[in-house]
């Protein structure tokens, strides 16, 4: 599925730039939306995760300024231990590393900046803004925009982005003990057999009581 999508993108944007295509990109902060115009038609959409709060998106109009299939972030990546566990997801260059540890860089591949250090590229894409800054799309969208755009394409950011916050996390609930149901004590099969005879029994003792045989006297 991937391999075809990659091919119709390839094949895309032959035919777009074979043909002197008037091509443009929008990034909608508000919708989280990244779209494809060409001369003037909207004919792609891709859900997009813009800057969170404190790096928020700039908004304004650009053009692709670099195109880098390979991209390393030059601030931003995450800090391991000697043992390569991830100690802080989103760490930045400056932050201090555990003893052994190191910085490794975010990659960003098919980057393509319009602002500055800013730019599109494949990453995480939670379904709120969660970027430094950066326009993330899925690996797929990302290699679709980066092979149709070329140095100089329109870009314009426009929108407010939404006030969002990752979701708290579920509280795990924990089921109550349940109560075991009283144990009944077993029925005993003879004690009912026991209790029709007792009364055959004691009358049968009766009438051999001595002193009580009948008879001559």
């Amino acid at each position: 599925m991937r391999r075809t999508f990659f091919i119709l993108a390839l094949g895309l944007a032959h035919v777009l730039r074979a043909s002197g295509a008037d091509l443009a990109i929008e990034i909608d902060l508000t919708a989280q939306k990244a779209y494809l115009f060409h001369e003037g038609a909207r004919i792609y959409v891709a859900p997009i995760s813009s800057g969170r709060a404190g790096h928020r998106t700039r908004t304004g109009n650009f053009r692709v300024t670099q195109k880098d299939e390979d991209h390393v972030s030059t601030l931003y990546g995450k800090s391991v231990d000697a043992a390569g566990r991830t100690v802080v997801a989103g760490a930045d260059r400056s932050m201090p590393v555990p003893l052994g540890g190191k910085f490794i860089a975010a990659p960003m591949h098919h980057f393509l900046r319009f602002d500055g250090a800013t730019g599109m590229h494949a990453g995480h894409l939670p379904g709120y803004p969660a970027s430094h800054g950066c326009v993330r799309l899925s690996p797929e969208k990302a290699a679709l925009f980066y092979n149709i755009a070329e140095l100089g394409t329109p870009l314009r950011v426009y929108g407010t982005t939404p006030e969002t916050a990752p979701p708290p996390p579920t509280p795990r609930i924990m089921a109550a003990p349940s109560t075991p149901a009283a144990t009944l004590p077993p029925q005993k099969a003879w004690l009912g057999i026991f209790r029709r005879s007792t009364p055959r029994i004691a009358h049968e003792q009766k009438q051999t009581r001595p002193g009580n045989e009948s008879g001559p006297r």
